[in-house]
């Protein structure tokens, strides 16, 4: 058995069942036990940055990581920016990256790199294997990494050599590590504060975010009179009827500070202090005012359930009406595409149990709303910020829950990172409906324009901005590599065309021309 197949069955045994792929020649050896070994499937992407974004939704559903497999230094870094999202959002990846054989590096081949310098910031742990021995224990010692709480990237860096050289066999792979308990200092530090009578929230993000978690913040909030909401950006969120409704903290730096005026408390529940995305004259860093005092209740790798248990305990909270949605489901709209249009039509429309892929960037805050009352569904989005991540993650949240619908809101700009998605979603069969909203230009950056103090702007720079001469055929995309699909230009079309994506099995394509 060489490194490669030893690698491949460790992974097994340490539930690592999925691989997104592109490989090139000195992942070979590991292709080749890919094919040898039964249990992992394995998706070819047309570009790194779709695989490791696919890697990202995948970990996302299914709670546990899936493989990469990039090719050298330049392979690895088509995927980071995908990587650096993972990063962001705590997203466990096993990210392989192959390397020339040990020996032959020295002789600067063409595409020889630091790969290990490269992987650094975007990983939490980062290994290479010396020699074919090691390799099973460097994987099993990744899989220990990437689901070290709340989950990180692991870079295994596999030269040539360690791949065919005999290796050991699979090796053994420890128990994922539990959740830390958070103290009861923390705990009664937050029910004091929530008592205090002082206008206080809880700041939601990571795991409090979930159905039951949700369910807890919601009755500690109706009983102590606290504000709720959610970071900008959460990774997953369960959203629609039966669970609690909680709106984002803005994008926008006035909106945001605005949400936060007046709070003397605010309660951090595997969240962040609330930072602004970028920094613009004359506008502070920090969303809150300065006198505002932030507690932690639990940290992003603690048990923030647990932690939402007790603090209800301690509030007697836990007997308070739930405070869940009801489902209430929107007409469907008619008439011009109007966000306020699409965000009607999509709270109908969404099914039961799907997956909701958010990548519509300037869209996103006014569809978000008006899916409180839609059919039980879950929620994704960016936390990293680095777009090209919605197809991607689309894909790999299709593999992780093949039995689940997936509905990916897709900004035309971002699209374009990762369009080769496409591809692989029909090879694979999945069930995904993208809805492409074309407005033909990179409108958030239209807005930041302002927002950073451009002046005196011109045709040069609203031409960076522009997607048109020539316009993009997304429905033309998506046929070429083997997915129907349809534009609309009305309300009327995009019930018709949505409803039938959703309801047809495999990948479809609604491209809404927006003006």
């Amino acid at each position: 058995m060489n490194g490669a197949e030893s690698l491949v069955r460790t992974l097994l045994a340490g539930g690592v069942d999925t691989c997104f792929a592109n490989p090139g020649t000195s992942e070979m050896h590991f292709v080749a036990a890919l094919d040898r070994v039964d249990g992992m499937r394995c998706v070819l992407a047309l570009f790194e940055g779709i695989a490791t974004g696919a890697a990202l939704g995948y970990a996302r559903m299914a709670e546990k990581p899936a493989a990469t497999l990039l090719h050298l230094g330049p392979g690895l870094a088509n995927g980071l920016s995908n990587l650096h999202n993972a990063s962001k959002s705590s997203t466990p990846i096993i990210n392989i990256v192959g390397d020339h054989a040990t020996y032959h590096r020295k002789y600067d081949a063409p595409l020889t790199s630091d790969v290990e310098g490269a992987a650094k910031p975007f990983s939490g742990w980062v290994c290479t294997s010396p020699n074919a021995t090691r390799v099973a224990a460097d994987g099993a010692a990744a899989i220990a990494a990437a689901r070290t709480p709340p989950g990180q990237v692991a870079t295994l860096i596999l030269p040539a050599d360690t791949a065919w050289n005999e290796g050991s066999g699979p090796a053994a792979v420890a128990e994922p590590r539990s959740r830390a308990r958070v103290s009861q200092d923390c705990i009664t530090a937050a029910a004091k504060a929530l008592r205090s009578g002082k206008p206080a929230m809880m700041l939601l993000g990571g795991l409090a975010l979930r159905q039951r978690a949700l369910d807890l913040a919601g009755r500690i909030c109706a009983k102590t009179g606290t504000k709720i909401m959610a970071e900008t950006t959460n990774a997953r969120i369960e959203r629609g009827a039966g669970c609690v409704p909680v709106d984002r903290l803005p994008y926008p730096v006035d909106q945001a500070r605005a949400s936060l005026a007046g709070l003397k408390h605010v309660v951090l529940v595997a969240s962040r202090k609330p930072v602004a995305f970028f920094a613009y004259p004359d506008k502070p860093s920090l969303i809150a005012s300065e006198d505002t005092d932030f507690l932690t209740l639990a940290r992003g790798e603690d048990d923030a359930l647990d932690a939402l248990e007790r603090l209800a305990d301690e509030l007697d909270a836990q007997s308070v009406p739930s405070q869940a949605a009801k489902l209430v489901l929107p007409s469907l709209a008619t008439g011009a595409i109007t966000v306020a249009t699409l965000s009607q039509s999509l709270g109908a429309l969404i099914p039961e149990n799907a997956i909701v892929v958010d990548e519509s960037i300037s869209s996103s805050a006014g569809l978000f709303p008006a899916t409180w009352n839609s059919r039980p569904h879950t929620w994704l989005q960016n936390m990293g910020g680095s777009i090209g991540l919605g197809m991607p993650m689309a894909t790999g949240a299709a593999v992780a829950c093949p039995n689940r619908p997936v509905l990916n809101l897709q900004a035309d700009g971002s699209a374009m990172y990762a369009i080769q998605s496409l591809w692989t979603q029909v090879r694979e069969g999945l069930n995904i409906t993208t809805v492409l909203f074309n407005n033909r230009s990179y409108a958030c950056l239209r807005d930041e324009l302002a927002n950073v103090g451009a002046q005196n702007v011109g045709r040069k720079a609203l031409d960076m901005l522009d997607l048109s001469r020539p316009d993009i055929d997304f429905v033309g995309l998506a046929r070429s590599m083997g997915m129907a699909g349809a534009r609309v230009t009305t309300m009327d079309e995009f019930n018709v065309e949505v409803a039938r994506g959703l309801s047809t099995p495999g990948p479809y394509l609604v491209e809404v021309q927006i003006t």
